[in-house]
């Protein structure tokens, strides 16, 4: 007999009931939108399957979400790619939020239209469960007729509700915002809004697009596609609901910044899709399933380089796990030890001390990513519903992780779409753990060692167990250039391309590749004579890049003789260590806003003094040059409260801030003062723009001397970041003892083109002679009074710009790790006179092409440049 409580759902076409495996498009058919059935229309009206709301009625009239008074959520989505038509062959007889009783009609199609135009028209039915909804039971495999009995789902659980009108009562505040994070609200936003509350007893919600999301889940938070401009409102209710909402402001303004915003209305709350499903989706074994790829493919770089060898395809294990469940308590409890197994795994990765080859600190961010989600409010409460509902542990928690994944991959935003693989990567790692197989599933190489590895995708579990020396290349049908896995390709050196699409998953076992992450294509089975020559570069690169790198540990000196001093720019412990193996000779920017960024309150003396001291032991007797607090503007921080600017570049930031709160800085001067020795460590001050601010740090830094009993003296040198600092570089250089370029600031500010500008990057470039120019000025005025002058900016990454700024004045590039071999090499090819001669003639030059065709021409790079 039926529960009373079940709810029936009735066909909404006419046709032929089937299984969303049958859906020809595999969103579907894996159930990333949840599940449900499918129907295959014979008629042209879509009609209510229940009584409800309609929630959400697209433009494009191809679909409709209806919401019933239990909050179960329906998406009925009529044929498949049906989105492309906009609208046409579609009309819609209800509006977004309307009423309706079931049977009611909801829209018409054209069938022909379709039948030519989309891909299928195939109709799934699927039944979403963000508030624990299940399917008991459904109709298969035969002919329907509108209204006739199609599902039986169960009710959501009433818990959540509950806690919520509890908390309703206790008391209320809101706030609207307009968000500035530089890239809207993804994940490590997220992560720290999230973090903001942990502490607080308050139900809060942010509310963006028509759609809320709870404030303590990272993915729902992502989940809303927040971009950067767009306006968001926090609402929260119980004993903390001001508190709450005063320390989310705060964390907005900590990471991407935030101001008021004036109100607006809201329009109608859209759906979360969600899925429930019994296995893993299998991927179709392309090699049965399509003819061999043959050619070349284009794809994306995601990690650059060559690589020759033998195509070897990768499937991710299938987990099977049961539906039904064992009892509530007993799968609760299965669920929570294998998040215990998984969390305990994820936290001594988080906290390993990076390796020293490999992707080590990518590796520590990713599960420290990963640890976030793993805890993530919303992810168990779907998946807690889930069990209520009668299902097992890992059928819970595969359906709370797909509904999440599959509200990432529906959003615009390809880096928010791209955190997807995190989701399904942690389902993953917490199923194994189900089945007891504590270490996951690690990609055994074997005897095909240094294989072009092919998959769908990768996930960051599975290429942190690769053994990169195992591994020539990496090619993945889908995925992204800025999605985890590619940056840990890239941190672990090896080549891959992504977005190769399906065809590359029809490439048979063995067969030749050359994968050239240059030009972003795969070359498949090309012929012996391409092989050749590519095993033979892809050996001469690799060569050069030993002998660059062996030749980066001597200290650097142009051709002539001329000692040029080749630092690096670093903001980790790891980025130390990545700075000496490539034969850094010091660091010439150490970034303390890795110290100040992302929290709540200022980190102590002590805790800057032991991250400082770390770095400090990495790079022995080099030089770490420790720049002050560089916050405000683009950094703001939570727990400072910093005006709201108009115009963040040109207002309170670098010293500015730090003068403004002195207490802050007088704590970061002692925790400097306690590592190393004075000959060791050197203060820099970012954003000078006058001679008054320098004094003002130095009487201040006597003041702590004293109160230390210090009586060295620390070299403190100024950041030329602005016209004005390199107009008045000779007044600088007379209190400043030395001189450092950050050439991205002083590019943004001499062109007025804003560096966070898109449509202006391509024009945004520090070889512009106005530049130029203004670097030539500032080592005119530095040597006045025998000072020392660096570059610590982009443009001291660049080997072509290399000769230009030694032949402007310049006696040190302060750059990225990994491209100081290529720098050296670089500056050790030229004379001094060459590079004063190329820099006289840029001077004389138009414009920043100009320049660069200049430099090209006048010192070409060295050839085969790895």
């Amino acid at each position: 007999m039926k529960p009373p409580d079940a709810l029936t759902l009735l066909a909404p076409l006419a046709g032929w009931s089937t299984p969303l495996d049958e859906a020809p498009d595999e969103v579907f058919a894996a159930r990333l939108l949840g599940d449900g059935v499918a129907i295959d229309p014979t008629g042209g009206t879509l009609h209510a399957p229940c009584d409800g709301e309609i929630v959400l009625l697209p433009a494009s009239r191809h679909a409709v979400t209806l919401r019933t008074d239990s909050g179960c959520e329906i998406l009925l989505h009529v044929g498949i790619d049906t989105v492309a038509l906009a609208g046409e062959g579609f009309e819609a007889h209800v509006r977004q939020g309307a009423r309706v009783r079931a049977g009611d009609a909801l829209l018409s199609f054209d069938l022909d239209l379709l039948a030519r135009r989309a891909k299928s028209l195939l109709t799934p039915i699927i039944v979403t469960a963000e508030s624990g909804c299940g399917i008991r039971r459904r109709s298969l495999d035969r002919a329907v007729a509108v209204g006739e009995w199609l599902m039986e789902i169960a009710p959501p659980v009433r818990a959540a509700a509950a806690s919520a009108a509890g908390a309703a009562a206790a008391g209320s505040a809101s706030r609207r915002l307009t968000v500035l994070f530089d890239h809207g609200i993804h994940a490590r936003p997220a992560a720290l809004l999230a973090g903001s509350l942990r502490t607080l007893a308050a139900d809060v919600r942010l509310l963006a697009h028509g759609r809320e999301a709870n404030a303590r889940s990272t993915v729902a938070l992502m989940g809303l596609g927040v971009q950067h401009g767009e306006e968001i409102e926090i609402r929260a209710t119980g004993p903390d609901a001001q508190n709450a909402v005063t320390a989310l402001a705060a964390a907005f303004a900590a990471h991407g910044g935030s101001q008021s915003a004036s109100p607006r209305s809201a329009p109608a709350r859209a759906t979360v899709a969600v899925v429930m499903t019994t296995a893993e989706p299998a991927v179709a074994d392309a090699r049965t399933a399509a003819p061999a790829a043959t050619g070349s493919l284009d794809g994306v770089v995601a990690s650059a380089g060559l690589a020759v060898g033998p195509a070897l395809q990768l499937r991710r294990p299938e987990i099977r796990v049961r539906e039904q469940g064992s009892g509530v308590a007993a799968e609760n409890a299965a669920l929570d030890r294998a998040r215990a197994e998984v969390r305990a795994r994820l936290e001594r990765r988080a906290h390993a001390a990076p390796a020293g080859g490999g992707g080590g600190d990518a590796a520590s961010e990713i599960a420290a990513a990963h640890l976030e989600l793993l805890d993530d409010p919303e992810l168990l409460a779907a998946a807690r519903a889930a069990i209520e509902a009668g299902g097992s542990a890992g059928f819970a928690w595969r359906a709370a992780v797909r509904a999440s994944a599959a509200t990432l991959e529906a959003l615009a935003d390809a880096r928010l779409r791209e955190r997807a693989d995190d989701l399904l990567d942690l389902e993953s790692q917490v199923l194994m753990a189900l089945e007891g197989s504590a270490k996951g599933a690690p990609i055994g190489i074997g005897a095909a060692a240094h294989s072009i590895l092919i998959a769908r995708e990768l996930l960051p579990s599975q290429l942190i167990g690769l053994d990169e020396a195992q591994v020539a290349g990496i090619c993945m049908a889908a995925g992204g250039a800025t999605s985890h896995a590619a940056i840990l390709a890239a941190a672990m050196g090896i080549p891959a391309l992504v977005a190769l699409g399906p065809a590359v998953l029809a490439v048979h076992d063995g067969t030749p590749l050359v994968l050239d992450a240059q030009r972003g294509v795969l070359e498949i089975d090309p012929g012996e004579t391409r092989l050749v020559a590519a095993r033979a570069e892809v050996a001469a690169r690799a060569a050069q890049r030993a002998a660059l790198a062996a030749a980066a540990q001597r200290e650097c000196h142009t051709a002539d003789g001329t000692r040029i001093e080749v630092l690096a720019n670093i903001g980790s412990v790891a980025e130390a260590q990545a700075a000496v193996r490539n034969g850094a000779e010091g660091c010439g920017l150490l970034r303390t806003e890795f110290l100040f960024l992302d929290r709540l309150s200022p980190p102590t003396e002590a805790e800057q003094s032991a991250e400082y001291q770390k770095i400090a032991d990495v790079l022995g007797a080099r030089p770490l040059t420790i720049r002050t607090l560089d916050a405000g503007g683009d950094k703001p921080i939570a727990y400072l409260p910093l005006p709201e600017e108009e115009n963040p570049a040109l207002g309170l930031r670098g010293v500015r801030t730090s003068l403004a709160f002195p207490q802050l800085l007088r704590t970061q001067l002692r925790a400097v003062l306690a590592v190393g020795g004075p000959a060791q460590c050197r203060l820099l001050l970012p954003m000078i723009s006058e001679v008054e601010e320098i004094q003002t740090v130095r009487r201040l830094l006597d003041e702590v001397c004293r109160e230390l009993g210090r009586a060295e003296r620390i070299s403190v040198g100024v950041m030329i970041e602005t016209p004005a600092s390199a107009v008045l570089a000779e007044r600088l250089a007379a209190v400043a003892d030395f001189l450092s370029i950050g050439t991205n600031d002083l590019t943004q500010y001499t062109l007025a083109m804003d560096r966070g500008n898109p449509q202006l990057a391509a024009r945004l470039d520090a070889l512009h002679p106005a530049v130029l120019r203004l670097i030539a000025r500032t080592a005119e005025g530095a040597r006045t009074h025998g000072r020392h002058v660096a570059v610590c900016g982009g443009l001291a990454s660049e080997p072509l710009a290399a000769p230009l700024l030694v032949g402007l004045g310049v006696d040190e590039l302060s750059a990225v790790p990994a491209v100081i071999p290529q720098l050296k090499a670089r500056i050790e090819s030229v004379s001094l006179s060459e590079c004063r001669a190329l820099a006289q003639q840029a001077l004389g030059q138009e414009s920043a092409a100009a320049v660069r065709a200049l430099a090209a021409r006048a010192l070409p790079t060295p050839e085969g440049r790895a």
